[in-house]
Formats: C-alpha cells, structure tokens, sequence
C-alpha cells in the first residue's frame, strides 16, 4: 500500500507542476498536451512518467538537451513523501484522501506564492469545495457530524483577523493571504486555526530574521507569507494535539 500511496502521489505531483507552470500564466491545464517549455516539443508518454523519466533522461530534454528544471522532480517527491506520510498517520481512510488533496493545493499555492508572490483564487476555492465534499460524504455516509457553525467560525475569525492586518499594515500583507487562512480556517475549525496563525507568525518571524541575518533577503525584498501558512497547517495536522497538550502542561 505505501508504495501504491508514493506512486498515487509521484502522478499528482506531476499535474501539480502543469498547475505551478500554468495557472500564473493563465493557460489551460488540459491543452495543450505536455510539451518542453523551451523547444514546444510534445512529450511522450515515456518522457512523462514522474521522476524516474527525469532521471532516466539525467534532466535532459530528449529532443533539444536543455535542462529541465529541478522543480519537477522535487515537487512530485514531496507530494508522493507527504502521501505517505499522511497514509501512516490516518491509514487508507476518507480523512487521508481529503488531506492529501488540501496538501496537493497547497503545495502547489507554497511554490506559486514564492515564485510569483500570487496565491491564485481558483486553487483557495478548490480547497473549500474539497471541504464541503468531505463533510457532505462524512455526514450522509457515515453520519458525522459536518461541524458546519466551527467550520464558518473558522473561517470568518482567521479571514477577519488577516483582513485587519491587510488593512493596519497598508498593503504589508496581501488579499491572497487572506482568503488562504480562511479556507484553512473552514478546514481545521476555531481551535486548530488560531493554533496555525499562531505558528504562522512564529514560522514568519524565524525565517524571515534567518534570511535577513544571511542576507538571502534584505529589508526590501518582499517574502511571501502563504509558505508560513502552509507549513503551520501540516505542523497542526501532524502535531497539534502534542503541542497543545504541551502548552497546557506547561503553564499549569
């Protein structure tokens, strides 16, 4: 079962990159067909098989030899790694299946937002509708509960709460942002969201001094904050009750 979980997540990962390349440029997903970015040539399927075509080819173009980007492989090994480790976590379930599509998105929403400073609307939305389709199945299915009143708590207090911060800081923080922690926050429910924002700000502030510290960014180079997001919602999913229980033995 993991190595069918790391091949399921090898091919998503290769349509996360047709979404990373596309979507900025507001091309279609579907045509046309997958092609070299650099000679147009179209690929064959032999040339398309994630990963291992890359190393086959030693991250060549077949056709013109220019390189292929590192991004490609790396993208379709983290989303197979995060399968897997989501199917350790939670088993072959519905729960996995509906976190491994929200990684996905938001894996591809982490590389847009660092490579393109955007977080685009189609792929927040996806995540919602995501959502509600797991709550409807759970609900109808299994009769669970869809905690629909936490869920719009959710995401009214942490959109709310990054609107307020978009409008204080003038423009310190963008729209993207905002629509991202409010999708989360339906996600994950009051609790576990203000636990996100919380690591949001705390990941933000770490890294950011890091990079400022080594110079890698100066005090003018914007840093996007939609990775900061990201990687607290996978800290919450993976950790949350840990360090909530920490934090609790801590203080009392």
């Amino acid at each position: 079962m993991i190595l069918l979980v790391f091949i399921y997540g090898l091919l998503i990962g290769s349509f996360l990159n047709v979404l990373i390349y596309r979507i900025p440029k507001n091309e279609s997903i579907v045509f046309p067909g997958s092609h070299c970015p650099i000679c147009s040539h179209k690929l064959a399927w032999y040339d398309n098989v994630p990963l291992f075509s890359y190393l086959f080819l030693k991250g060549k173009c077949r056709y013109c030899g220019t390189g292929i980007s590192q991004q490609y492989p790396l993208i379709e090994s983290l989303n197979a790694l995060i399968y897997i480790i989501l199917f350790i976590k939670f088993g072959f379930s519905a729960i996995f299946i509906f976190y491994a599509l929200v990684s996905s998105a938001l894996i591809a929403i982490a590389i847009i937002d660092l490579k393109q400073l955007i977080i685009p609307d189609s792929l927040v939305i996806s995540i919602i509708i995501i959502t509600v389709l797991y709550k409807s199945i759970n609900f109808f299915v299994y009769g669970i509960s869809p905690s629909i009143l936490d869920s719009f708590l959710g995401l009214l207090i942490a959109g709310g709460l990054f609107l307020a911060i978009v409008i204080l800081s003038r423009g310190g923080m963008g729209g993207g942002d905002v629509t991202l922690i409010g999708a989360l926050g339906f996600v994950l429910g009051v609790k576990y969201i203000l636990l996100t924002i919380f690591l949001s700000f705390l990941y933000g502030a770490i890294i950011s001094v890091f990079l400022l510290a080594t110079k890698i960014k100066t005090r003018k180079d914007p840093i996007p904050f939609g990775p900061f997001i990201i990687l607290s919602f996978f800290t919450t999913i993976f950790f949350a009750e840990s360090l909530l229980n920490w934090y609790i033995n801590l203080i009392s």
